[in-house]
């Protein structure tokens, strides 16, 4: 039983003015953004229905833009308000042509107007050799068209995710996707692998665990090459739950006689320092403040909650005093968002809501309202939230953005998301 209830708390793993939250975007007026298709009609219709509606959901989800849903159509080198028939007026207009190369690479011509007067703005071209990543050729194109603007940064849109999925009954597998589950490559499968986690900012390899054995091990694949390495064996449980900035240090979760600790592995030393010696449950841990110290999930109090300690130091401090069933967490540098399991008689039976705090403060800011929200994690600029969203046997990936109060959600169609990473 202490096995299921361990496991258990690693896989499930009005907003207010904060002073100490400073990513609040305080735009008056978004800007305007009409997008215009110049495509060729010798190009599929179904992959120029489904850019336009990547592109346009890239633009919304960035919390940047005021974008206006008329498609259409346009030339290339045609005046820019041809066929454009909205009656509100956009301040920039996106044209875009896609083509096929001889290769079979998708070609991508973009040319950003101003709105009033027509002047171009700017002029770009891009491509991709792979069809089917299609959606990042959009991601591309929207972060560069930001960019450009000098808006709030949106290159989280270009990273892959990792997560598992479970297929059937111990079974699952680690997939690549972008953050829409448009596009999805698996690239681990054949028994119960699981708790996928990015080896470092590059995303050049990650580590994930494998369970088929009779001792859970973990792993780090390469990427580009696909080598895999074994890096360590543990009894009860094996998980990377963070990675240092540099790549070099690793948290891991590991139970060698029975018991779930956090461990500090060096990738270059190979020197494996346990960081926890509690009786009971600690798990889930992850760097804060310069990576000087860790917070992770512990039932010190006969319950999951969140706690941190100094490394190197034996003390241990309660980060939390709201809910009692706080069972994942996700830090980035002083702030830590985590999922708490609410009273039935405030959200409904089994809602799990995600709020963020700071190491610093005691102020809590809620950022999720209903359903079964779970396993949160930052994005790599610490301006959103990557978590699981459950909802009766589906489950879906979230997106919230912090600094515009804005969510999206984008449902996985088969199988069951167990864990994430980006």
């Amino acid at each position: 039983m202490k096995k299921f209830i361990m496991l258990l708390v690693c896989v499930v793993g009005l907003f207010a003015s904060d002073a100490t939250v400073e990513i609040v975007k305080r735009l008056e007026r978004l800007p305007v953004v009409a997008l215009q298709d110049a495509t060729a009609d010798d190009v599929d219709a179904g992959l120029k229905r489904r850019f336009f509606q990547m592109l346009i959901g890239d633009l919304k989800v960035s919390a940047n833009f005021d974008v206006l849903d008329e498609y259409t159509k346009s030339t290339y080198g045609g005046d820019y308000r041809l066929h454009h028939t909205s009656t509100k007026t956009p301040d920039l207009v996106l044209r875009y042509k896609l083509e096929y190369s001889w290769g079979g690479e998708i070609l991508a011509r973009v040319k950003v107007f101003n709105g009033g007067t027509g002047t171009l703005r700017s002029e770009r071209s891009y491509k991709i050799a792979q069809p089917e990543r299609y959606p990042f050729l959009a991601h591309r194109m929207a972060v560069e068209f930001n960019d450009g603007l000098g808006l709030p940064s949106i290159a989280w849109m270009e990273r892959f995710i990792i997560f598992s999925k479970y297929t059937t009954p111990k079974q699952s597998e680690i997939v690549l996707a972008d953050y829409t589950l448009t596009f999805q490559q698996t690239v681990v499968s054949g028994g119960l692998n699981i708790f996928p986690k990015w080896a470092d900012a590059r995303q050049s390899g990650y580590y994930y665990s494998d369970y088929t054995a009779k001792v859970p091990t973990l792993y780090h694949v390469n990427l580009s090459s696909g080598q895999k390495t074994k890096i360590a064996q543990s009894e009860g449980m094996m998980m990377v739950s963070d990675v240092s900035q540099d790549g070099t240090r690793l948290l891991l979760t590991m139970a060698p006689s029975d018991q779930p600790d956090v461990y500090m592995y060096n990738t270059q030393t190979k020197h494996l320092e346990r960081l926890t010696t509690y009786s009971g449950i600690d798990v889930s841990a992850g760097f804060i403040d310069d990576e000087r110290r860790i917070v992770f999930v512990s039932d010190r109090l006969g319950y999951p909650n969140i706690f941190s300690k100094t490394i190197g130091q034996s003390s241990v401090e309660q980060m939390v005093y709201h809910g009692r069933n706080n069972n994942s967490v996700s830090a980035f540098g002083r702030y830590m968002v985590y999922s708490s399991r609410e009273k039935s008689s405030e959200f409904g039976s089994g809602t799990f809501n995600l709020y963020l705090i700071s190491t610093q403060t005691d102020y809590i800011r809620q950022l999720t309202a209903t359903g079964k929200n779970l396993f949160p994690r930052f994005s790599n600029d610490g301006e959103s939230v990557l978590f699981i969203k459950e909802y009766g046997a589906q489950s879906a990936l979230g997106v919230i953005r912090l600094g515009a109060n804005k969510s999206f959600h984008f449902p996985l169609k088969a199988g069951h998301i167990q864990s994430i990473d980006w």
